[in-house]
């Protein structure tokens, strides 16, 4: 059975730019969710000074997570004038694609750190109805 993987990243949004990035969170998750049935979950936070984002996506499996940097690359580009990316951690297991498209969204957005996180324990009940 395919591990589910959990994606967590969180960037500095620019001085001047929240409400470009609150129209872009915006149209990133309606894209997301028109074109990505397979993925489980995606939203955006802020924290309450809005001054970070952070965004939350669980996907089915490592296959899920390639589809979505193949189709959103594009669309996180458009970040690029708006946040410099902190951190991404990813939680399960990967693919060596998935690794690779991340620490090159890392790099394109801010420089973010991008940390692996194997699980040790525990169990989803993501499967349930």
């Amino acid at each position: 059975m395919a591990e589910p993987l959990f994606y967590v990243d969180r960037s500095e949004i620019l001085a001047g730019r929240i409400e470009e990035a609150r129209e872009r969170m915006r149209d990133l998750a309606a894209f997301v969710a028109e074109r990505e049935p397979q993925i489980i979950a995606y939203r955006f936070y802020l924290d309450e000074p809005s001054s970070t984002m952070s965004v939350v996506a669980v996907h089915p499996d490592a296959a899920s997570m390639e589809l979505h940097l193949e189709i959103g690359g594009p669309k996180f580009r458009e970040f690029g004038a708006l946040i410099r990316m902190r951190s991404i951690d990813v939680y399960g297991q990967p693919s060596a694609a998935v690794v690779d498209r991340l620490r090159e969204k890392a790099g394109y957005l801010g420089g973010a750190s991008v940390t692996f996180h194997t699980l040790q324990a525990g169990f989803s009940r993501l499967d349930r109805a």
